[in-house]
């Protein structure tokens, strides 16, 4: 797979110049580099998954069992694969609605997909809400949030707090093209430049903000150069090239965590399916569809992985084959799993006390049944 020359994060100095099988690792065995087959192999297999889970997600929402909106990262898994893959196990991400890959290199099952876009019982947010809208700090992901930009803020927040607590981690999260032009965004680099705070924003710069297209928004080139404004180092990679996301995220982790950022790093990539499932894309010119469509990243990668002679034919067959055997099983558990207990309206609701604050009794149990 051709390598871009412009994945380098470039450094600027202050005042603006310039449950897994036991086959695959945990996420964060990868080294900052990946050298060996096996490891190539893990960045195929995130790959594969994060595509697959999506195309089953795409045919539950056709039949009716999704509920609410469902969004595609398709054409885009390799900024998200690549990209969590750097990160070591104490750093913090914030996925937004296109990073469920990321979300699965940080340890999040299909099951746990599958039961929270079918609002089920047993899903992380115990069917009160959809879409990738659920995580924790404890497991080292902030829940997206529907506000384009606000996570910026939020993640300069928690990178402070990690550096108080001596945490040593970095804080990293997404944002799309369209986005870069909300107040949320500049506010949040605004905080963490001057406080130097040890985080990593990239841009998914898909081309498309809903309908709008990029040049219609911004007259910049490279939406990184927007870092001039806080005097912070800033990157440009080929957010198709799974490897080269690696890369150029591995170099701006490691600055923000030397105390040297926060690092603004765009990833070029191409957004091949509508905004949502319910959007066919009719906006976007024949020509451009067919240009990206070449350049799918997991077709990339696995012409490199062949070329290299670091897979086979039939290493490539096996990982679809485990990635699909995985998907049939945990979606099982999801179709079989029943939905919210009515009653479970009111849990969740209080927090725990010593007996001062007085919990819904049983006559508003029964009138949640009866609705």
């Amino acid at each position: 797979m051709p390598r871009t020359s412009r994945s380098a994060v470039k450094k600027q100095t202050k005042r603006g110049k310039s449950s897994e099988s036991q086959s695959r690792r945990p996420a964060d065995s990868l080294p900052a580099s990946a050298q060996t087959p096996a490891q190539l192999l893990d960045f195929y297999y995130y790959l594969k998954l994060n595509r697959m889970v999506e195309e089953r997600l795409s045919a539950l929402y056709r039949q009716g069992k999704v509920q609410g909106g469902l969004y595609s990262s398709k054409g885009q898994e390799a900024i998200s694969v690549g990209s969590a893959f750097a990160l070591a196990p104490q750093d913090v991400v914030a996925p937004m609605i296109r990073n469920l890959g990321a979300m699965l290199v940080r340890g999040v099952k299909p099951v746990e997909f599958f039961l929270q876009y079918m609002q089920k019982e047993g899903s992380p947010c115990k069917g009160r809400d959809t879409s990738l809208h659920f995580g924790g700090i404890d497991r080292g992901f902030v829940p997206p949030v529907s506000h384009l930009g606000t996570l910026v803020p939020v993640l300069s927040g928690v990178a402070l707090a990690g550096r108080m607590l001596n945490k040593n981690l970095v804080a990293l999260t997404y944002i799309g093209d369209g986005a870069t032009s909300t107040g949320d965004f500049h506010e949040g680099l605004a905080l963490a430049s001057v406080k130097r705070l040890p985080l990593v924003v990239i841009i998914e710069n898909n081309r498309w903000a809903y309908s709008t297209p990029v040049a219609a928004q911004s007259l910049l080139a490279d939406l990184a150069d927007k870092a001039r404004a806080y005097g912070i180092p800033q990157g440009v990679v080929d957010g198709n090239d799974v490897l080269a996301v690696h890369e150029a995220t591995s170099r701006a982790v490691d600055l923000a965590r030397r105390g040297q950022g926060p690092v603004l790093l765009e990833a070029k990539t191409m957004r091949m399916r509508g905004h949502s499932e319910h959007d066919d894309a009719s906006y976007v010119p024949e020509e451009e569809k067919q240009f990206w469509e070449k350049r799918d990243p997991i077709l990339l990668y696995e012409k490199h992985l062949l070329a290299s002679e670091a897979a086979s034919q039939a290493d490539l067959s096996r990982i679809e084959s485990e990635c699909a055997a995985r998907i049939d099983a945990d979606l099982a558990i999801a179709e079989a799993a029943g939905g919210p207990r009515p009653e479970s309206c009111v849990e969740d609701v209080y927090a725990p006390t010593q007996g001062a604050i007085e919990r819904p009794g049983e006559e508003t149990l029964r009138v949640v049944r009866r609705s």
